[in-house]
């Protein structure tokens, strides 16, 4: 399962680059999926059915980071708030020994830009994400999910607007997520991810390819409670292009903070998390707190 802080979020657009591409890892210092969305759970499917969730988050950033992991001397803020509703639909299908199940989200964001005095602000609909899975349950306490997700450029974008809600290109993602779930013991939960970009052809700018895990760790605790920590890694692989010529401006990032799970047995559970990042070249730097609620019916 995933959420989206949004590609507007992290998108956050430096309007056209608005203090050179040359700081910036991946067009606007932001990706199609916003890192750290997932928690614990993320590879074990439910049963056949339709499942809403419902994810919400508040992404706070004060510093723009060089390619040296150094603050850029400028005047930076970010603030993105997002509640992403996603429909599930586990289907009874079997395919390569799998379950398929199909999932589709639409984010919607509350953000807000500053550099140097100069701001932005933009609201409404996200980018959608198509997802595709596989899911497997090896035992009862092992599960994995594979599959794609497709970032459809829905959103409202304007090249030169400093803040804005789309990223204005298709994103192709692989997924591999597992999930190790022990009520009485130690839980882990991986989402392994890669992310291709294609061209916006409002820019001529193609970031560059990206290669992700979101990842938590805890320990149950008590009837359906899980206490632990959770983030995320991340590293572009590839170079960024603008009008087809290399530029460089691999981007990376790490974060960590507190993770719970709570699950009543009964097909609903609720996650929460802070992450703080750190070791951050060529993206902003900040921290953000997630919610994650599955609500059956």
């Amino acid at each position: 399962m995933k959420t989206y802080l949004t590609r507007a979020g992290l998108g956050l657009a430096t309007g056209a680059l608005a203090f050179s591409v040359s700081v910036q890892a991946t067009e606007g210092g932001g990706s199609s999926y916003p890192m750290g969305a997932e928690n614990y759970l993320v590879g074990a499917l439910p049963p056949p059915g339709v499942y809403p969730l419902i994810y919400a988050s508040h992404y706070a950033a004060d510093s723009l980071n060089d390619a040296r992991g150094d603050s850029l001397p400028i005047d930076f803020r970010l603030r993105a708030k997002v509640v992403a509703p996603r429909l599930l639909w586990v289907t009874d299908q079997s395919v390569l020994g799998g379950q398929l199940v199909y999932a589709a989200l639409l984010p919607l964001v509350d953000l807000d830009v500053s550099v140097n005095g100069m701001s932005d602000s933009a609201r409404g609909a996200g980018d959608l994400d198509l997802t595709a899975l596989l899911a497997y349950h090896h035992s009862a306490n092992l599960h994995s999910a594979v599959g794609i997700d497709v970032f459809v450029p829905t959103g409202s974008y304007r090249a030169g607007n400093l803040a804005n809600i789309g990223r204005n290109y298709w994103s192709m993602q692989a997924v591999y997520a597992a999930s190790h779930i022990n009520p009485a013991g130690v839980n882990w939960d991986l989402k392994l991810m890669y992310d291709y970009n294609f061209e916006n052809d409002a820019t001529g700018y193609q970031s560059g390819q990206e290669l992700h895990l979101d990842y938590a760790l805890g320990y149950g605790v008590g009837p359906g409670w899980v206490l632990g920590l959770g983030g995320y890694a991340y590293r572009q692989v590839s170079s960024d292009k603008l009008n087809g010529l290399d530029i460089g401006n691999e981007g990376q990032a790490f974060a960590i903070g507190p993770s719970i799970k709570f699950d009543n047995g009964k097909g609903f559970f609720v996650t929460a998390k802070y992450q703080k990042e750190m070791a951050v070249e060529n993206r902003p730097q900040g921290d953000a707190f997630w919610i994650k609620a599955v609500l059956p019916f």
